[in-house]
């Protein structure tokens, strides 16, 4: 059963819009909905019923010490302060999620991105982000990282220092700083395994 009647869209940025739904409630009764997308008006997923990410985010270990984890420090706009993440971007056109990955590790970070293929693919396909507000999907994607951390990459709208922790540091990080919701439960996963050896 459709759950909406019409879709109008509010804004016209280049990144993110916001859509208002004259949505159908599970007993017949209409209402007003609200949400943000990335997509194109034509590939709303609604509308699609696409489930292709738009994003990935990147669980990176160091190559030659693998008990450290690549981290951001970055500073959010909408948060007004500094969140400790993994890092994380947007896939361009024809790239797949490692492809992107890469890419995003490199422009971020200045190193450079070996993708790990082993373990179980149910962890890498998309999924949905922050459903009750928009329709925007990711994946994520695992390996190692190797070379020397330096800001080249970076545009200047972006305040990012990237570093490795190791389990101590982590702890630290997860008990009282600001933390993307996504790291942390990759970061649970990070104190609890060996290598990738959760994915299996």
């Amino acid at each position: 059963m459709k759950r909406y009647t019409e879709l109008k869209k509010q804004t016209d940025n280049r990144y993110l819009n916001m859509y208002e739904m004259d949505a159908i409630s599970s007993s017949g009764a209409p209402f007003k909905y609200y949400f943000a997308t990335r997509n194109k008006d034509e590939k709303i997923r609604l509308r699609t019923g696409s489930d292709a990410p738009e994003g990935v985010l990147i669980y990176a270990l160091k190559a030659d010490d693998p008990s450290q984890i690549l981290m951001l420090r970055q500073f959010r706009y909408p948060i007004g302060d500094y969140v400790y993440e993994l890092p994380a971007g947007l896939i361009e056109e024809g790239e797949s999620a490692g492809e992107a990955g890469a890419r995003e590790v490199k422009e971020e970070t200045g190193l450079d991105f070996t993708e790990y293929t082993g373990g179980d693919q149910a962890f890498r396909r998309s999924y949905v982000f922050a459903q009750g507000i928009s329709d925007e999907m990711g994946a994520t994607v695992y390996g190692s990282v190797s070379g020397d951390i330096n800001k080249d990459g970076q545009e200047d709208s972006e305040d990012i220092t990237a570093f490795f922790a190791d389990r101590d540091e982590v702890r630290r990080i997860l008990a009282g700083e600001k933390v993307s919701m996504r790291a942390m439960y990759l970061l649970m996963n990070f104190l609890h395994s060996d290598g990738f050896d959760f994915l299996d």
